[in-house]
């Protein structure tokens, strides 16, 4: 007697094992998606990345591109100066998502005056 086939499962974003959810752990977060659009056309050292992305502090940045670099989106190269020189970019794989955070991107500053005025920031 053989072993039934199984057919995998329909991705399910709304379950915690689905591999779709792992993703869109990885990428939705406010400051990856600023870190995909600042190496959108170049590479960033991490204080020229830090100066850019207003208010991050440097921890939640090193955890920031860690996590990015660990999920193959963008790739860190260090040079031997004095001091070291650590540069930043998008891999094939994160450049391949920068449409879709482009379109996001331009959709929330058509659509940002829409928010409810009366919402505190947080």
């Amino acid at each position: 007697m053989t072993a039934p086939i199984e057919t995998p499962l329909p991705p399910n974003v709304f379950s915690s094992s689905c591999p779709t959810r792992r993703v869109l752990d990885s990428v939705a977060d406010k400051w990856s998606l600023l870190v995909f659009l600042a190496l959108k056309d170049h590479e960033l050292r991490f204080n020229e990345l830090r100066r850019r992305l207003e208010s991050i502090s440097q921890k939640v940045l090193t955890q920031t591109l860690r996590k990015m670099e660990q999920d193959g989106f963008i790739s860190r190269a260090v040079f031997p100066t004095v001091p070291v020189t650590v540069e930043y970019k998008l891999t094939p794989l994160g450049l391949s998502l920068l449409d879709v955070i482009e379109n996001l991107s331009e959709w929330a500053e058509t659509h940002a005056h829409e928010l409810n005025p009366t919402r505190t920031s947080a």
